[in-house]
């Protein structure tokens, strides 16, 4: 190459070089200055630190013992060797490397350190767990060790031993090539093959490789404890791995150590040569095979299957008491529940639980909040609400509440500007609740409490006066905050932020200008040009708009700044708003999670907590496998100046125990410290919810014996207006006082019913208990036929009289039938199911509006359409006085929601229809004499008695002819319905 052309490359690497190095700084520097806001430099300093020290000490090893190794091997080359082809051919490359080789072997071992301190980096965590570890308190039931070396010392033990591994066969490549080169070792030639001093550098290499090994076999009989191999698929050591391999490991470490031995004596004292050290690697290999593979294969095979359940008895149980352990779930409290059947009582008006049944679906809302409290058309909601407790004049209920935020993609054009966009449009106002069980009068919109931007008394569908107000109502951190804000203005007359319309003219605005501590000050010129440079955007440096007082918010959604701030926590993928204190305040859950905890059940947290709000306004959550988690952290981001911070939830976890400990003992406020107000708005987390229950579906069942048979395994309903889409139904949130309960609790409760049934098994709650997590299983007895979410939605939506009003509510093609998710709540004597009822107007924008209640008590005979809760309930109470079941009773529809008119059934129509009535008659029957070969029957007597129904209304005129009067829905839904969406709050 020509000097101009090795210039031209110079300057062009050293351009990237330099671009690379000043992305990466400036990265960091921003970054530093995020933490700085939040005041938790500790977090950034501590992962820094760790991950620039774990890439030198590692990168540096590795690069020692390869370049060391290469070194060694070229001291130690012949120096005389013998004339051959082969060694003229390799003249050569001598010649090429022999001047410069301290240089070669230096960029070569550079090169291979880099690589290597890059894969250490990464384990930050693993070092810092093993640094901070703490006792767990248990041993695991094999070695008696405490769970805590599996926990903290296990992963990195792991690691250091794969490094060790690749540094040795790096080791032994290389120096097995520069012997090669330089006549240590020939291929061609008199006399021996390789020199002594070849010959003894190379076997201590390979007796290094070896004890390595049998390092790995230790730790390989701990892994065991991780594995799945107990059978029917549980995870831990059964009978073959304790009875035939963990001996076998164990011999196999003995003999890899007496082979190690071997190949050094025999190699270099007494034979000197590789006979005998090959003789032992090979017996090494055999020994692997036959001890390590068909030994266990053998006792697998002879002594465990045969009798299969009794020999993995004891490692059963032992699955069953660590997945339990590891999961919060020893403490569950199992009570049987025995549904009496009877008739709804007569004071079923007055249950103070029943009275509280959310109607309003946090998820079908959102659009009804965003027009009738939007005033903008920027604002947003987000697709799901949020549901939570408050009390007000005495009384504590729940209330859906959203956070009236600015959504950027609903900008005009003309907003859409740089300017507007960071310097304007910058926050929302306002946290919008609405009473969870109130509709407002006939229109099927919520009754809203607070959140107004004008004057609430203008609009006869909220309350007089503010009920949940907030100080700050403005929210400059929160779900829709995606983009960068500018805030702040040296001329304090001077407003820029657009705030809220103004009360007497819509419009006109109120401007702002941010007061309070959050974002990072830019007001100097480096700092506007770092934030150029990072941005890309040359008006941090050109725009009058960033002044001497401006600040830059960034990374402003509570769950991202959670995530920075505490980067070992999982975080719950629904936040939610509440007013605590005056101020908009953001909680979240944080997990901690291990996958090393021995013998417990691993799980993907994707799939365990995917349900049907996933992905719509709750965060799907990594496809982590773990085995070990808890609620440890319960955290909050203030809406106004983004203040995070972490309390202590779980004082017993020892996981956030070592965290606080890594990161300087004060990253977790202590959980005596914890604002009461702030407490008082603790829910139980959803997503650890769905994993607890999902797992209780199976570890309900403590028998071993029964486990292992699994006739008393659960399953997680699908949604109960759509279970042919395979997603399951969503938990929901009650304020309720379920049977065996001492006082109304909010909790979080979720049916489940027999694997490969749909008819209930047991109700699972989830609560708080003077802080203390609580789980509360009521459990059906076997014997007992009580119907299931998605029996109860079939049985209602197909009574006669039911689908001739949801019929009606379709306005003859001109609406949508939407369904919320279908609540239920046990009582003292049986259990009530309520599902709320929402139109859709297929007019551009129209948001779903509640406009009834299908409502069921006990096995599903019992059925009533009204108007709102009450009515519903009362409806229920006079079917049980006259005890006429199953009669689908239903209030005339209100004047703000027409029905078609009734029409005349053709004589075809009609004996379907009656069919159909008679087919629902014969279920109901069969499930209340618990006759499951009737019930069967009846349930594909139904099926055909739809199936002609719809063929018979197929063959009429057509929808505009169809008698609104007739019953519409086949056993899933109404043909009225599309795809319907639930929520569970």
């Amino acid at each position: 190459m020509s000097r101009r052309g090795r210039v031209t490359v110079g300057v062009l690497v050293g351009v990237f070089i330099l671009f690379t190095l000043l992305g990466w700084g400036i990265d960091a520097y921003t970054d530093y200055l995020w933490f700085n806001e939040v005041d938790k430099t500790s977090v950034y300093s501590g992962v820094l630190l760790t991950r620039l020290m774990l890439f030198l000490v590692i990168g540096a090893v590795m690069a020692l013992i390869v370049g060391g190794n290469l070194y060694l091997a070229y001291r130690l080359r012949p120096l005389l060797r013998p004339h051959s082809a082969e060694q003229a051919t390799l003249e050569r490359y001598r010649m090429v490397l022999a001047p410069r080789l301290g240089l070669w072997i230096t960029v070569l071992s550079v090169i291979i350190g880099f690589f290597a301190g890059l894969s250490a980096q990464g384990r930050w965590s693993d070092w810092m767990l093993f640094r901070n570890s703490q006792s767990f308190g248990q041993k695991d039931p094999q070695f008696n060790v405490d769970i805590g070396f599996y926990i903290f010392d296990y992963p990195l033990l792991r690691y250091l031993l794969g490094v060790g591994f690749t540094a040795v066969v790096l080791s032994v490549l290389g120096s097995l090539a520069v012997h090669y080169i330089f006549g240590g070792v020939r291929l061609q030639g008199v006399g021996d093959r390789m020199t002594t001093a070849a010959r003894a550098h190379l076997t201590s290499l390979v007796a290094v490789f070896v004890l390595l090994k049998a390092v790995a076999y230790v730790l390989d009989q701990r892994a065991l404890l991780l594995e799945q191999h107990v059978s029917p698929g549980l995870y831990g050591a059964g009978y073959t791995d304790v009875h035939a391999l963990l001996p076998a490991k164990e011999i196999l470490a003995y003999i890899s150590i007496v082979v190690a031995v071997a190949i050094i004596v025999f190699s270099n004292a007494v034979m000197r040569n590789l006979v005998w050290p090959g003789v032992s690697l090979a017996l090494l290999a055999i020994s692997a095979v036959a001890i390590g593979g068909i030994y266990p294969l053998a006792v697998q095979n002879f002594q465990v299957k045969p009798s299969l359940s009794d020999k993995e008895r004891p490692y059963i149980e032992r699955s069953i008491s660590a997945t339990r352990a590891a999961f919060g779930l020893t403490d569950t409290e199992v009570s049987e529940y025995k549904p009496t059947n009877t008739n709804p009582p007569a004071d079923l008006p007055d249950d103070t639980s029943a009275q509280n049944v959310r109607l309003i679906d946090p998820q079908l809302v959102s659009q009804a909040f965003t027009q009738s409290q939007q005033s903008r058309g920027f604002y947003d909601f987000g697709e799901k609400l949020d549901v939570d407790r408050y009390t007000i004049d005495g009384k504590t209920q729940d209330y859906v509440v959203g956070a009236r935020e600015i959504n950027d993609e609903k900008l005009s054009a003309q907003q859409r500007n740089w300017l507007n966009r960071h310097t304007v449009y910058t926050h929302g106002y306002g946290l919008v609740a609405a009473p969870a069980n109130k509709v407002c009068g006939g229109t099927g919109l919520p009754y809203f409490v607070s959140g107004f931007l004008g004057d609430s008394q203008t609009n006869t569908c909220s309350a007089p006066s503010d009920e949940l107000e907030a100080d700050q109502p403005r929210i400059y951190f929160g779900e829709q905050s995606t983009e960068y804000a500018i805030v702040g203005q040296a001329d304090k007359s001077k407003n820029v932020e657009f705030d809220r319309p103004q009360e007497q003219n819509k419009d006109e605005s109120v401007n702002y200008t941010y007061e309070g501590a959050g974002g990072v000050p830019i007001g100097s010129f480096f700092r506007r040009m770092v934030f150029a440079i990072k941005n890309t955007e040359s008006n941090f440096l050109l725009s009058d708009a960033v002044n001497e007082k401006s600040r830059l918010m960034y990374i402003r959604t509570p769950r991202e700044r959670v995530e920075k701030v505490a980067p070992f926590l999982t975080i719950d993928g629904d936040p939610y708003p509440a007013v605590i204190g005056g101020r908009i305040t953001w909680i979240l859950d944080g997990y901690t999670t291990a996958q090393t905890y021995p013998y417990a059940q691993k799980i993907n947290l994707a799939t365990e907590t995917r349900d049907e709000l996933t992905g719509t306004g709750s965060f799907a959550l990594a496809r982590d496998d773990v085995n070990y988690m808890r609620n440890s952290v319960k955290a909050t981001v203030d809406a106004y100046d983004g203040t995070v911070k972490l309390y202590q939830f779980d004082d017993q976890d020892p996981v956030l125990k070592a965290w606080n400990q890594a990161f300087g003992g004060d990253l977790v406020i202590p959980k005596a410290q914890i604002p009461a107000d702030l407490a008082t708005h603790f829910r139980y987390p959803a997503d650890m919810f769905k994993v607890q229950r999902n797992l209780l579906t199976k570890f309900h069942v403590t028998n071993p014996q029964t486990f292992f048979n699994g006739d008393d395994f659960w399953q997680v309903p699908n949604a109960p207006d759509q279970p042919q889409t395979g997603v399951k139904q969503p938990p929901f949130y009650l304020n309720v006082k379920l049977p065996e309960q001492d006082g109304t609790t909010f909790q979080l409760t979720s049916g489940v019913t027999p694997a490969n049934r749909e008819n209930m098994a047991a109700l699972i709650s989830a609560s708080y208990d003077d802080g203390k997590p609580k789980i509360e299983v009521l459990e059906l007895p076997d014997q007992s036929v009580s119907a299931g979410p998605i029996q109860v939605h079939r049985l209602m939506v197909n009574n006669a009289n039911i689908s001739q009003q949801l019929f009606g509510l379709n306005r003859n093609g001109q609406a949508t039938v939407l369904y919320g998710n279908l609540i239920s709540l046990p009582l003292k004597n049986d259990i009530l199911y309520v599902e709320p009822v929402y139109v859709k107007s297929t007019q551009a924008n129209a948001p779903p509006l509640l406009q009834k209640v299908l409502m069921s008590y006990g096995d599903g005979s019992d059925v009533v359409l009204e108007n709102n809760l009450t009515d519903g309930l009362k409806a229920l109470a006079a079917l049980g006085k006259s005890g006429n079941n199953n009669s689908g009773t239903t209030t005339p529809p209100t004047t703000t929601q027409p029905n078609t008119p009734p029409g005349q059934l053709n004589p075809g129509l009609a004996a379907a229809a009656a069919d159909v009535d008679k087919a629902i008659e014969n279920l109901r029957t069969a499930q209340k004499a618990g006759d499951f070969a009737a019930q069967g029957q009846a349930l594909k007597e139904l099926d055909e008695a739809m199936t002609r129904f719809q063929q018979a209304q197929t063959a009429g005129a057509g929808p505009s002819a169809a008698p609104s009067g007739a019953p519409s829905a086949p056993p899933s839904t109404p043909p009225s319905a599309a795809p319907s969406a639930t929520a569970g709050g």
